[in-house]
């Protein structure tokens, strides 16, 4: 059995070509068109998936060879893609860049070769003319198994600098499959981890994404790049590495608290699906404005984010924080990544929050970030000890911790350490990690709030 889902590859030289504002400038132009669109994003970013979905009304996906192995990449992409007339895979940095010191793993060449699609490569075409095609030939014949079908130049000045770029491209073999100006009404506010998040800043999002699909379906050749997507190779079908849940009289469904809202928007789209697929009903909450955890609660699952940035408000919620608290004390499941730590420490840059954890937290200027390999030191609510994950760091955060805390993972970075913490049912750790890799850990979870 195969699936023949049409897709593009959306990849750079570098980062800060112009990936992002193609990719979805691309969905929304296609969705605008009628078609389905499936968006997808390379690598462990939580953001951009958030101005995906505004483009295209569907949930955006992440596809990490790293965090769930090449083997589930094509599984996870036609998971997501079922039922849609075209993908579109946003890649990740340049287009060879890869999980450091492991050759072409991760890499947006990597997820193509995995989805065997065509890639088109966006250029700064800025501060060049003649010298695109070196670069598009470099990128273009690095490596025979990554197909280059097109080009898109980003930032061009003039039509005389277009005319130039055209010309030095004629004799590479590259098409050129759209040419976009320079147009500062479609960048998007960054700050201390990246992009803004979409639901910080819903109304300018929706403004800024239907200026990209404007300037792509005005500078692209649509028709040329669905073509170019038809093209891409059939892919072995399968189901999603987990099944639907079987409905059973004889277990109740336990109500998983999920945190969204602003202050909480990093969560792969799988995890409430694994979730719910090991029977949970999974409840959504905003810590920002409701003042009770979910009716029932039985879990409750605290993703990334950015709760520095609402550390003011968290903390005047105080009878959601002292719901969190009580639920935690009881011996309730709790996963918790990252914004998730920081939030169920006493204190986060002086202001209180729910103190499930002897620990506080304070912002830092320095970044940490990186791809690392896990295993569970000890047995938690969420994973069984000597169980092996990879997760994904990116914070500039520190979190002290009191004395005794019993640590959640054993990580090589270069270095060994400990990391995270465990305590009750509580697993909390700064590593986010992508279920899908190991099904087993929402399953765990799931029954632990059944018989907590």
């Amino acid at each position: 059995m195969t699936s023949s889902v049409p897709r593009l590859v959306v990849a750079a030289p570098s980062s800060g070509s112009g990936k992002t504002t193609v990719a979805t400038g691309l969905m929304a132009a296609f969705a605008a068109r009628g078609l389905a669109v499936s968006p997808h994003k390379v690598g462990p970013d939580y953001i951009d998936p958030g101005y995906h979905a505004l483009a295209t009304g569907r949930v955006g996906r992440n596809l990490d060879a790293y965090l769930c192995g090449p083997e589930l990449v094509a599984p996870l992409f036609l998971h997501g893609a079922r039922g849609c007339d075209i993908a579109v895979v946003e890649g990740v940095m340049g287009l060879y860049d890869g999980a450091a010191g492991e050759g072409e793993l991760a890499s947006t060449a990597h997820v193509a070769k995995l989805l065997r699609a065509p890639v088109v490569l966006v250029v700064d075409a800025s501060s060049q003319s003649r010298s695109v095609a070196a670069l598009v030939h470099g990128f273009a014949s690095w490596d025979p198994q990554v197909r280059v079908g097109g080009v898109i130049l980003n930032k061009v000045g003039s039509d005389r600098h277009e005319s130039l770029l055209r010309e030095a491209l004629d004799a590479s073999g590259v098409p050129v499959l759209g040419v976009l100006r320079r147009a500062p009404q479609v960048d998007t506010p960054s700050r201390h981890l990246g992009l803004v998040p979409v639901a910080e800043r819903r109304s300018a999002a929706v403004d800024a994404v239907g200026a990209m699909a404007a300037q792509v379906a005005q500078g692209c050749d649509l028709g040329a790049l669905e073509a170019l997507a038809r093209s891409a190779g059939a892919l072995p079908g399968g189901s999603a590495p987990w099944t639907p849940p079987t409905p059973s009289a004889e277990k109740r469904a336990p109500v998983v608290a999920v945190a969204g809202g602003s202050a909480f928007t990093f969560s792969y789209a799988e995890h409430t699906e694994l979730l719910t697929a090991a029977g949970a009903e999974v409840v959504t909450f905003d810590p920002l404005r409701d003042e009770q955890l979910p009716e029932g609660t039985a879990g409750l699952v605290v993703g990334g984010g950015f709760p520095e940035v609402y550390a003011g408000e968290l903390s005047a919620n105080e009878r959601l924080r002292e719901a969190v608290a009580g639920l935690a004390l009881s011996g309730a499941p709790v996963a918790a990544e990252c914004a998730g730590l920081l939030y169920l420490c006493r204190e986060l840059d002086g202001q209180p929050m729910c103190g499930v954890l002897d620990a506080t937290a304070r912002m830092t200027e320095r970044l940490t970030l990186g791809y690392r390999d896990a295993v569970a030191v000890g047995d938690s609510s969420l994973a069984a000890a000597g169980t092996r994950m990879r997760g994904h760091e990116f914070h500039r955060t520190v979190v002290e911790p009191g004395a005794g805390a019993a640590p959640a993972w054993g990580v090589r970075t270069p270095a060994r350490r400990v990391e995270g913490f465990v305590q009750q049912g509580v697993h909390a750790s700064y590593l986010h990690t992508h279920w899908a890799s190991e099904p087993g850990v929402a399953r765990r979870f799931v029954e632990r709030c059944r018989t907590s």
